[in-house]
């Protein structure tokens, strides 16, 4: 917090503006509407400040009409509130699985999901949601070609990738709804709380509509739709607003911190960093992530997964259920869970990659297009610190801990 967070509060407290309404709410949509409508995006696009990420996809499968029966496609390899709530209106995720250069939706594997969808079921999906991973540009123009040959709606859930461009174009604004999230991890935060972009006025106000309980126009209150109460805070849009201010400083640190990692990891064998495989893909680098090739050695791998985890993973992770079981179906390999062990025992958080949501118990059932690449990722794939509050200097000690780490054939 080093914008002008503070100043925005105490005016909302002076004014009385603790509700979600008043004018930091209207300010930080204008603020987003100007900063993601800077390239190359239609200049008609409209923002709404909403109470998480999660509230704006759901709002977005609202808005293309998803309903109890129909299928969404929805990237595998993703964290589950870009899946969560097609299940919330009663409709059923199709899962598609990840080409190896972004991580994203594979738009050749896409097109035969949709392909198979229509044999089998004698309709298209509702709609497309992509994910930007980790802040990476997707393969979004070839996906639009997809969606637009079969008339298929795009959500774009840029949760992770605010800031990141493709060809010029900030990351959601290329399909029908983005999705923003501005939770305490994410490159700008509102303590808690999304938006979601729209390509229209007339779209914002229906989006505002349904986030606001779905009030007719009565002078009593009179209900025709359901309705959500998803709207954010005025006092938690006064901290979106000073965070805006320094918006472009984070996004700059995150990408020299990416430098860094991939400078410090170059001449490792057996380790990768993830970077953008083209020019034309601007990452934010939200999370830094690398890949351990399954024969690297790392020292303590034999004492890898020998006792269960108790309560959460990362101090932000929220309540979890105990188990006493060491070993799913589908885990990182002995080598990445060694290295985050490696790590916290120094105080330094890292997580695994996203488990694909094929992979997830939940989501047994549902139809899946897989090709391997996620669920290979996620056995190999270790997320490093890559915040504001990370310096160069401990990006720098960080990457010499893990090569310390590593086991040499020379050992």
């Amino acid at each position: 917090m080093s914008g002008n967070e503070q100043r925005y509060i105490k005016e909302a407290f002076d004014e009385g503006w603790v509700v979600p309404l008043g004018p930091n709410v209207n300010g930080f949509e204008e603020d987003l509407r100007c900063f993601v409508t800077q390239s190359e995006a239609p200049s008609d696009k409209q923002v709404v400040a909403l109470s998480s990420g999660t509230a704006a996809v759901h709002l977005a499968l609202i808005q293309e009409g998803v309903g109890p029966g129909d299928e969404v496609l929805c990237q595998s390899f993703t964290f589950c509130a870009s899946c969560h709530p097609i299940t919330y209106l009663g409709a059923t995720p199709v899962l598609v699985d990840s080409e190896p250069d972004t991580w994203n939706m594979d738009p050749e594997l896409l097109e035969r999901a949709i392909q198979d969808r229509i044999a089998k079921t004698g309709r298209k999906p509702k709609a497309i949601v992509v994910v930007y991973l980790y802040g990476m540009p997707a393969k979004i123009k070839e996906i639009m070609e997809v969606a637009q040959r079969y008339d298929i709606p795009v959500i774009e859930d840029a949760a992770e990738a605010l800031g990141s461009c493709y060809r010029g174009q900030v990351c959601g604004t290329f399909g029908d709804y983005g999705v923003l999230s501005f939770n305490g991890n994410k490159m700008i935060t509102t303590s808690g709380g999304g938006a979601l972009i729209c390509p229209s006025p007339e779209a914002k106000r229906e989006v505002m509509f349904y986030a606001t309980q779905a009030r007719e126009a009565y002078p009593y209150y009179q209900h025709e739709k359901i309705g959500y109460n998803y709207r954010m805070s005025n006092i938690c849009a006064g901290i979106g607003r000073g965070q805006m201010t320094i918006l472009n400083d984070h996004i700059a640190h995150h990408r020299r911190l990416a430098e860094i990692y991939e400078e410090e990891f170059k001449d490792v064998d057996g380790l990768t960093f993830h970077k953008a495989p083209s020019e034309e893909m601007e990452s934010n680098y939200w999370l830094n992530t690398i890949v351990l090739h399954p024969d690297l050695k790392i020292r303590g791998q034999e004492k890898a997964y020998q006792s269960a985890v108790k309560g959460a993973v990362g101090g932000a992770a929220g309540v979890t259920h105990e188990s006493e079981s060491i070993h799913t179906g589908s885990e990182p390999n002995a080598n990445v869970e060694a290295l985050r062990l490696a790590l916290d025992a120094l105080n330094v958080e890292s997580r695994p990659l996203w488990k694909p949501m094929h992979l997830q118990p939940v989501y047994a059932d549902v139809p899946a297009y897989v090709n391997g690449v996620s669920e290979a990722l996620f056995h190999r794939g270790l997320c490093l610190p890559s915040g504001p509050m990370v310096s160069e200097e401990q990006a720098r000690w960080i990457a010499q801990q893990i090569k310390h780490c590593v086991i040499r054939q020379e050992d």
